[in-house]
């Protein structure tokens, strides 16, 4: 049990901060100013399960659909700067809204209309489970099956857990952005929206960069 513990804290020492569900919860106070508690609640409890499945993808599947499909890390992460950026440009320059419709009717059917998903994009990923994150958990699966000093039981126990820890901190996080979004009220959040997509570029910019490097590096 103690190989056990060690493994877990590892894993989080390693994952947690690629992960950041800070970011993420900045991102869904930017993103989520519209909907009612149900939906976050609903949009954070998905965002969770989807964080878990992709890791879990990356980490027993990753190599090989990356292989399959000839997809490279700095793919992966110029790709993922890409989908950031675009993100963040949407936040910083949002569409202008429709006027409010005059007909009660026409009042009663956009108030029915559902909220967008965000669950999946952006806030499971790019933004929690990332390209520096499925980078990180793809390059440290075959390190860990082959060099791992762990018992053979804690190599094939600890990923799950680590990743379900991971999903259950940031399910929590989300939980608690209820919390502040009634505290700074919708100035508030449309000032965070605006602030959040400008570092969203920029880490989307950054991304791109980081990938550029890699082929250079990889590629001279």
């Amino acid at each position: 049990m103690v190989d056990l513990f060690k493994a877990l804290g590892l894993g989080l020492v390693v994952l947690l901060p690629l992960a950041n569900p800070l970011t993420t919860v900045a991102l869904f106070l930017g993103l989520a100013g519209d909907m009612n508690r149900e939906e976050r609640n609903q949009q954070s409890l998905m965002a969770s399960v989807y964080v878990f499945a992709i890791m879990m993808v990356a980490y027993y599947a990753g190599q090989l659909v990356m292989n399959t499909f000839g997809i490279s890390i700095p793919g992966l992460r110029i790709a993922g700067g890409l989908i950031v950026a675009f993100i963040g440009f949407r936040m910083l320059f949002p569409a202008p809204k429709a006027h409010e419709p005059a007909d009660k009717n026409a009042l009663e059917d956009q108030q029915d209309k559902p909220s967008p998903n965000i669950a999946f994009v952006p806030l499971a990923m790019p933004s929690t489970a990332g390209p520096g994150t499925i980078a990180m958990i793809i390059s440290s699966a075959s390190t860990v099956r082959t060099g791992s000093t762990f018992p053979d039981w804690v190599v094939m126990v600890a990923p799950p857990l680590i990743f379900a820890l991971i999903g259950l901190i940031l399910w929590g996080c989300l939980r608690s952005s209820g919390a502040i979004m009634r505290w700074v009220g919708k100035d508030g959040i449309e000032a965070i929206s605006r602030l959040m997509g400008f570092l969203l570029v920029c880490m989307g910019v950054q991304f791109i960069i980081n990938g550029v490097l890699e082929i250079i590096q990889t590629y001279p």
